[in-house]
């Protein structure tokens, strides 16, 4: 047995010591906050194997330039010259191509499928309810450029065999019979599911306790004692953990955690916004993502739906934009047009940081520098659809054991 100090409280590092309890291991998951104010809560809930395009993608650098004039457009990149953001920002642009797109997609897919697995069955755990529901998800689309687009779209995940179809405006109507829709079509992917994040966490949180993992709160983590190749103690503020393992999970933070093991991770926050009507007068079957618009929707835990959006690559002390969730609002009001929401107070709404690698894919495995740490972090807008299947590979890498899918399109240092 050995002492696993996993540093990151979020779904990542949850799911990792929920894997690496279940194998015996002793653990301690630290977390700079409460275990409450991180990414994992206020997300659509997606678990989603139709996200094998990762964000770094043809057009989306073109596109952000002209949307990041706009105070209510979904991406924005704030002008620094921080050298962090400057060399992740170049190493976007590079892998914001039709070859890395086409090298992401199975990965992804597998990690997706992977996660989805362990998801079913955690659902049928009698220490679990978190609203789980294989259904699928409408991706819909308004304009003749992303009709054609779709076909595409559909064509490549039926060749990774995906189940998803294409639907023209009356199929797609039909599926949503209570709720008039302003679009063309839309892409069916049955292949995906949805979950509520907030009931995830609250039993990860309670089932983890209850079996004597340890959750420390307000413990960020300042360095690391070591010992030629091996990390033996894990420091804060005010105390130091002896470590066999450490999992670095920190999220947003991971770049800074890595820094202080002495190893680079291309990586910058991507702050989103969401909303959620706890008593939704308005009615949806399914999960829908809003295409042109880049918004999230989905109907969660009985009554509930939530809308999310937009990507901000900034700070993590920058002050929020709640003004973008205007423009969040005014896509749901375009395609939906009997979803007449205002705008919500400042404190009704709410924002979190996704961890964006350069390419769009995680960071997952052991590093260079150090024999007893992994990496698990940079899922960007997949943390929570990917986090029950990276706690697996995080737990059968710490365990010496083979891992469930190949992870050398995650390696933690391909970037040199």
């Amino acid at each position: 047995m050995k002492h696993v100090v996993v540093i990151g409280g979020g779904i990542i590092g949850l799911s990792s010591a929920y894997y690496l309890q279940q194998a015996g291991h002793r653990v301690t998951v630290l977390d700079k906050g409460n275990f409450l104010d991180n990414c994992s809560y206020g997300n659509a809930g997606y678990v989603c194997p139709s996200h094998f395009s990762p964000l770094a993608a043809p057009g989306i650098v073109s596109q952000g330039l002209k949307w990041m004039l706009n105070s209510r457009s979904p991406f924005y990149v704030q002008p620094s010259l921080n050298s962090s953001l400057i060399d992740w920002g170049i190493k976007f642009m590079r892998s914001a191509t039709q070859k890395n797109v086409d090298r992401a997609a199975v990965p992804l897919r597998d990690i997706a499928l992977l996660s989805q697995r362990e998801y079913e069955t955690w659902a049928a755990l009698p220490d679990f309810n978190f609203a789980y529901q294989h259904k699928g998800l409408l991706e819909i689309f308004q304009t003749e450029k992303v009709a054609e687009h779709a076909k595409h779209t559909v064509e490549k995940g039926k060749k990774l065999g995906l189940e998803v179809e294409l639907l023209d405006y009356e199929t797609m109507q039909q599926l949503e019979p209570q709720t008039k829709i302003n679009a063309l079509g839309a892409i069916f992917f049955k292949c995906d599911a949805h979950l509520y994040p907030n009931k995830l966490m609250q039993n990860l949180i309670t089932y983890l306790k209850q079996q004597s993992v340890e959750l420390l709160v307000n413990e960020e983590v300042t360095g690391f004692e070591k010992k030629q190749k091996n990390i033996t103690r894990v420091l804060t503020a005010t105390k130091a953990f002896d470590a066999d393992e450490v999992v670095v999970a920190s999220g947003s933070w991971s770049r800074e955690t890595a820094a202080l093991l002495d190893t680079k991770i291309p990586l910058m926050p991507g702050r989103g916004y969401s909303i959620t009507l706890e008593d939704s007068p308005y009615h949806l079957n399914y999960p829908a993502i809003l295409t042109e618009g880049r918004v999230a929707i989905t109907p969660m835990d009985g009554n509930k739906i939530r809308f999310g959006g937009t990507m901000e690559v900034v700070s993590t002390k920058a002050a929020p934009r709640y003004n973008r969730v205007e423009g969040i609002l005014k896509a749901v009001k375009d395609f939906l047009p009997s979803f007449d929401i205002p705008r919500p107070p400042d404190n009704k709404i709410w924002f979190g940081y996704r961890p964006c690698s350069a390419d769009g894919l995680p960071y997952i495995g052991r590093i260079s520098k150090f024999n007893n740490v992994v990496v698990a972090t940079g899922h960007s807008m997949l943390g929570l659809s990917l986090g029950a299947g990276t706690g697996r590979l995080v737990a059968e890498t710490i365990n010496g054991q083979p891992t469930s899918i190949d992870l050398s399109a995650f390696a933690v240092e391909r970037f040199g």
